[in-house]
């Protein structure tokens, strides 16, 4: 009895001796945590429980943000925290990217804030982008801000981008624009299109505008295809197409094919095409113990 009264007693002081350690541990880990909270501007940071070293590093990093929000045009900037020099450079990048943005034609664009130079060049960059605009027949072309000169300019990209269009098939052509020798360009360039849709399998053919020589090999392509389906077991295949020869070949690799699957339990096994023999040796291998 006295024995486990004094087990008892021990088992306390020790209990009571580690809640010192553990409280530390404890401590230690919500001051790291505190930390990170102020560190990453959080509302749960207590700045009270920060030491000295620490209230310089997280200042410092509130500084660096707000100078970063201050730079993205976030509403959290306070400029009135920006140091002097901090103030200029981010005026300076204000600038400069409005400046970028009444060049682009953007919405964000405040005339009032570019000098004389910068709006003059403003406009000669609003005059190139319509330019190009009429050009590639895109955007909000104005042709009344064109010169003659420029207006040349643009009814002849515009006669090249409406060949290019009816040659590769893309965008949209008009055929009653084109010259009787981009006409004949087109149409060649068509069949070609067709031909090597014809040969490669795709959708867009047309066999009867083949020539015998394409006739031949689209035919001897949409053999291999169907070959190469067959050989793959694809739902495409059409045995109807294949050759005595081929025929026999499949044959003969789907029984080993489907024999392995049988003997070895993988892959689909179909017994009804197995040779008595085959048969037998299945029925004779020996079974796994199940245990």
């Amino acid at each position: 009895m006295k024995v486990s009264l004094l087990k008892c007693l021990r088992v306390q002081v020790v209990c009571l001796s580690l809640l010192p350690i553990l409280g530390f541990a404890q401590s230690s880990s919500d001051l790291v945590q505190n930390l990170e909270a102020c560190k990453n501007g959080l509302a749960d940071c207590d700045r009270s429980r920060l030491t000295p070293a620490q209230s310089v590093e997280v200042a410092r990093g509130d500084q660096q943000r707000n100078l970063s929000n201050c730079r993205d045009g976030v509403d959290s900037c306070d400029p009135s925290k920006l140091s002097e020099r901090e103030a200029t450079a981010l005026a300076i990048a204000d600038h400069q990217r409005n400046v970028s943005d009444c060049n682009a034609g953007m919405r964000s664009c405040d005339l009032a804030k570019l000098t004389q130079s910068e709006s003059r060049e403003m406009i000669v960059a609003e005059h190139q982008r319509n330019l190009a605009d009429c050009k590639d027949g895109v955007g909000d072309c104005d042709r009344s801000k064109l010169t003659q000169a420029e207006i040349g300019q643009v009814n002849v990209a515009r006669r090249q981008l409406n060949v290019s269009d009816c040659k590769s098939g893309l965008g949209l052509c008009n055929y009653s624009q084109l010259t009787p020798s981009e006409t004949l360009a087109v149409s060649a360039s068509e069949h070609q299109r067709n031909a090597e849709n014809c040969e490669n399998g795709w959708g867009d053919c047309d066999h009867s505008k083949l020539n015998p020589g394409e006739a031949g090999r689209t035919a001897v392509a949409d053999h291999q295809r169907n070959l190469a389906a067959c050989s793959d077991g694809q739902e495409t295949c059409d045995y109807a197409k294949l050759t005595p020869s081929e025929a026999k070949t499949l044959a003969g690799a789907e029984h080993k094919r489907n024999y392995a699957a049988c003997i070895t339990g993988h892959g689909y096994c179909d017994p009804s095409h197995l040779t008595p023999s085959e048969a037998m040796a299945i029925q004779t291998e020996p079974k796994p113990v199940v245990r």
